[in-house]
């Protein structure tokens, strides 16, 4: 794909996460566990910043967190955009540190383990600075759900090459 495709999936994933957290809130998943609403869409994105990491390098990544924040601040709940982005914004520090060194190594290990070190990071700042509770069913339940998508994609990438 393109870089300008990836930017748009990544800038697009943010801003659905967003709205369907400002619809829907929290929602069960069973094993009584929760997730925000906007957890698949933000475990996808997750996967897609890596992409566009790869692709357009971190300046842009960065710049798509706060292009995304943006929108969503015009589309959804302000105070959940705020924290989307700033949660984003740190998580993607620490992806820094996980994911760019392991890249040029084994690319399908670099997206779990930055995946599996930044998902609890941004959901614990998200849950925290959205105003949801910060409860173990909250973040295991998220984590679980954004460790999956970062297998998937890990397969994918192992298949395709």
């Amino acid at each position: 794909m393109s870089k300008a495709l990836w930017l748009v999936i990544y800038i697009g994933s943010i801003v659905l996460a967003n709205l369907c957290t400002t619809q829907f809130g929290l929602v069960q998943i069973g094993f009584g566990l929760l997730v925000t609403a906007g957890t698949f869409a933000a475990g996808f994105a997750l996967i897609a910043r890596d992409a566009v990491q790869v692709k357009s390098g971190k300046a842009i990544v960065l710049l798509a967190i706060v292009i995304g924040a943006g929108i969503s601040a015009l589309t959804s709940n302000p105070a959940i955009a705020f924290a989307s982005g700033i949660a984003f914004l740190i998580s993607e520090l620490v992806d820094f540190a996980v994911f760019t060194p392991l890249k040029g190594r084994n690319l399908a290990g670099a997206v779990i383990a930055s995946s599996v070190i930044s998902a609890p990071i941004d959901t614990v700042l998200f849950l925290h600075l959205a105003g949801f509770a910060v409860t173990w069913q909250a973040v295991l339940g998220q984590f679980i759900v954004k460790t999956a998508l970062a297998l998937i994609a890990a397969i994918v990438i192992t298949a395709r090459r």
